[in-house]
């Protein structure tokens, strides 16, 4: 029996933008998340943002940006020496295959070998995204115990991760 492909991340290139533009998310999460379509251009020209795929295999499957600074995340200048995660999602057709973990697992591998000078990275989820929540937690997330109220679907929890 063969064996199944690897999820891996990558930077966003030409060749992978149109797939990764095309993705979005179930209705119901689309409060919580905005889609590829919006966030990419932002993160092209944001000097300070990372726009990344995740891959199965060489099929792009969902979508995450990086900031290189956490603190336009939480608004604390304590958290200048973190990375950020905005946007992280699965498209809706690869959503409920049991990929978030193994995304997140890459993603957070990809980060310690790329910017090996960052100890942590932190994300914001709404309080109302029970999934995420839940995914990001036993992908080793701490909760802050700390709302952020900028987000525009409500409060959010700050969580953090030390990096590996």
């Amino acid at each position: 029996m063969p064996t199944p492909p690897a999820i891996r991340v990558c930077p966003v290139t030409p060749a992978l933008r149109e797939a990764v533009l095309k993705m979005h998310v179930r209705p119901a999460q689309d409060g919580f998340v905005s889609p590829p379509a919006r966030t990419l251009p932002d993160a092209e020209q944001c000097p300070g943002s990372e726009p990344m795929a995740i891959l199965l295999g060489d099929t792009p499957v969902g979508y995450y940006r990086i900031e290189r600074s956490a603190r336009g995340i939480t608004g604390r200048d304590a958290d200048a020496d973190a990375l950020g995660l905005r946007s992280f999602q699965l498209d809706a057709a690869w959503q409920g295959r049991g990929l978030g973990l193994p995304a997140l697992d890459a993603l957070l591998a990809d980060l310690a070998l790329r910017h090996p000078q960052a100890r942590r990275v932190v994300l914001a989820v709404n309080r109302d995204n029970a999934a995420a929540l839940a995914l990001y937690l036993r992908a080793g997330f701490a909760d802050s115990g700390t709302l952020y109220h900028g987000g525009r679907s409500g409060p959010q929890h700050l969580l953090w991760r030390p990096l590996p």
